[in-house]
């Protein structure tokens, strides 16, 4: 009988999984397989992905970065854990989105929902600094935290706060809470597309003299509508816009959410609003 040749397969053909990660480093989605499932939520006539990462990991550009219950910092992402010390004196963790390195560091480069509102053409009195080392961050008597996770914008009081569609924005973004969050605050809810993905950002707009009349929850506004007016609520003597955008985690309804907690590290993550305003 006449021997079979041997097929020789190159080792490249051959797809070893790699289960093997070691404890806190990001991961790939896709690794397995996943069967379709019905959409739970449809926005635009498209649909928002399912939660793919852990409750303890954060969902950014198809990888899960560990949050602060993981190794902390990750290298090659763009999110970082950032601690300080509290006005306890106890150690606080919490995660949040850095400016991308890509864009301006000049704030004035950026379209705001009010202002500018200082002299020069300038727009910030204040601007993000959870990114800074913690004797960095802002703090003081009055101030009820530590840190700053948004950008202050003075202007007169009264003067107009109108929408602004964020970078890559999917349809027109919609009144998610009308309130009391930082003073008189309205939150909207926005879909923006980034990097082939759709993700939910939220925006807080505080210190408001008053929100616009007949602002409704699920109300959609288009960019430049009059959403509120620039006031001192809740920060009594000091008129100007409070502006913060917040990642939504993966999974989480903001509706079904207690308003006094959007901004909880459990519902979503502080965002450097540079990262998704548009340049002007």
């Amino acid at each position: 009988m006449r021997a079979l040749p041997l097929l020789l397969v190159p080792l490249g053909w051959l797809q070893v999984p790699d289960t093997a990660r070691a404890p806190g480093a990001p991961r790939a989605h896709g690794a397995a397989p996943r069967a379709e499932a019905p959409c739970a939520h449809a926005f635009a006539g498209e649909c928002l992905p399912e939660p793919r990462c852990g409750t303890d990991e954060l969902d950014l550009d198809g990888l899960c970065v560990p949050t602060a219950s993981g190794s902390g910092e990750v290298e090659g992402a763009v999110a970082e854990t950032n601690a300080h010390i509290d006005r306890l004196g106890h150690r606080v963790v919490y995660e949040h989105l850095p400016r991308r390195q890509d864009l301006p560091t000049d704030y004035d480069r950026y379209v705001y929902p009010t202002g500018p509102g200082l002299s020069g053409g300038h727009f910030v009195s204040s601007g993000y600094d959870l990114d800074r080392p913690d004797a960095l961050q802002r703090r003081g008597e009055s101030l009820s935290a530590v840190g700053h996770g948004g950008v202050d914008l003075p202007e007169a009081r009264g003067a107009l706060v109108r929408v602004v569609a964020l970078r890559g924005e999917v349809g027109d973004p919609a009144v998610l809470y009308v309130g009391h969050l930082f003073g008189n605050t309205v939150v909207l809810r926005h879909t923006v597309r980034e990097r082939g993905r759709l993700r939910v950002y939220l925006a807080l707009h505080g210190h408001l003299e008053r929100p616009a009349p007949g602002l409704v929850a699920g109300q959609a506004l288009e960019p430049g509508t009059v959403l509120g007016f620039v006031g001192d609520s809740g920060a009594l003597g000091v008129v100007h816009l409070h502006y913060e955008t917040r990642l939504l985690r993966p999974g989480v309804d903001p509706t079904r959410v207690d308003p006094g907690r959007l901004t909880d590290q459990a519902v979503s993550v502080p965002c450097d609003p540079r990262n998704v305003l548009p340049l002007r």
